[in-house]
């Protein structure tokens, strides 16, 4: 439902969201660079301000179509609810202290300028989903929190996925090299310098810990991970608790709330302890010498809390990191600034880990992307 909004900015939030009910991808960032853009542009033009929107929120020719739409029907049911609030009771305090500000946004909806550019300037995105811890977020935002990190994890496995080497054959033009290499020409392009899909060999192998200390992550790291894994197929997918469970086909064939659904009911240990020693070391010798090799990055998220073995961690950790190409391990602990990896778990894991970094938020799942 379209409720009434008398600031520029939240209302483009909104129709953000409207875009997201109709299938669009819409990321954090891409809402807060449509508000960045009214810095620059005549928002009070229609057109220009349409155009701009269409510009930043579409991402294929489909979108492109159904946009114009869309566009008119949100700002005509926006006007819809002014007209309706304008015409309430005058005696009722509340609507004549607000009549003024609706009659404003109307005159915007009309194409008739407004002063109305502070919000826009002092838009934050601290106060978006995107640095949002996920233990905090209210369950009114959990949806469009969903939708958003499966939209960056599809994004990150598209780049992952692409990678490009030079070619003799004239397969696609590199125009960065293409330009650089025609410099001392004075900028004449006489010489093509050509590219070709390079064939990415990397394999991932995720485990993400389900355990109670992790629940309030865990939902949004498998989300991560289903979406991820819907677009880069090498890739092998546990989750574990008390035991270590593989998830890769789960993940593969079903949608995201019949995969949680059937893996709550499968894991008698999701949300109890933590055995990270026994589980890793399950992996180790029923799955480690098959899928891990030199072109295999490894990426466990957990807190590191740990109820078990804590030599099995080693050991284990110790095998995986001889083992592979690069051992990663996000720990949504880490995002809090006075975070110390002291338990004994970190401690015996930490000697055998590339990249220790944390995964508390959207933010932090973004910058997955610089290791792989």
């Amino acid at each position: 439902m379209i409720t009434r909004q008398t600031s520029l900015s939240k209302n483009i939030v909104q129709f953000c969201r409207f875009l997201r009910q109709k299938g669009f991808g819409v990321t954090i960032e891409e809402e807060s660079l449509s508000l960045q853009a009214l810095q620059f542009i005549d928002y009070k033009n229609n057109e220009i301000f349409r155009l701009v929107l269409k510009a930043t929120l579409c991402h294929n020719k489909v979108q492109l179509d159904e946009f114009d739409n869309l566009f008119h029907e949100y700002w005509k049911e926006l006007e819809k609810a002014v007209d309706a609030k304008t015409k309430e009771d005058p005696k009722n305090k509340t609507a004549i202290q607000q009549q003024a500000s609706y009659k404003a946004l109307k005159k915007w909806l009309h194409g008739i300028g407004n002063k109305e550019t502070e919000e826009t300037a002092t838009y934050s995105m601290q106060e978006t989903l995107l640095r949002k811890d996920f233990s905090t977020v209210p369950e009114d935002e959990v949806d469009e929190l969903m939708q958003t990190i499966k939209s960056i994890a599809k994004r990150l496995a598209a780049k992952t996925n692409r990678r490009y080497e030079f070619s003799n054959k004239t397969d696609l033009p590199d125009l960065r090299k293409t330009l650089r290499k025609n410099l001392r020409r004075g900028g004449e392009l006489l010489d093509i310098v050509h590219r070709k899909p390079k064939r990415n060999r990397i394999k991932l192998v995720l485990l993400c810990d389900v355990s109670r200390s992790m629940e309030l992550y865990s939902a949004f790291l498998i989300q991560f991970m289903y979406a991820f894994q819907q677009v880069y197929r090498r890739m092998e997918t546990f989750v574990f608790s008390t035991s270590l469970k593989r998830v890769t086909s789960l993940l593969k064939q079903r949608n995201f709330h019949e995969a949680m659904q059937q893996l709550s009911n499968e894991n008698n240990g999701w949300s109890s302890g933590t055995r990270i020693g026994e589980s890793l070391n399950t992996f180790v010798y029923e799955y480690g010498k098959k899928l891990i090799d030199s072109k295999t990055i490894v990426i466990i998220l957990s807190d590191g809390w740990d109820t078990g073995n804590i030599e099995l961690i080693k050991s284990s950790m110790e095998f995986i990191y001889v083992k592979s190409k690069k051992l990663i391990w996000l720990n949504p602990l880490a995002g809090f600034e006075d975070y110390k990896p002291h338990v004994s778990a970190m401690k015996a894991a930490l000697p055998f880990i590339d990249v220790f970094a944390p995964v508390h938020n959207v933010e932090s799942l973004k910058r997955l992307g610089r290791w792989l």
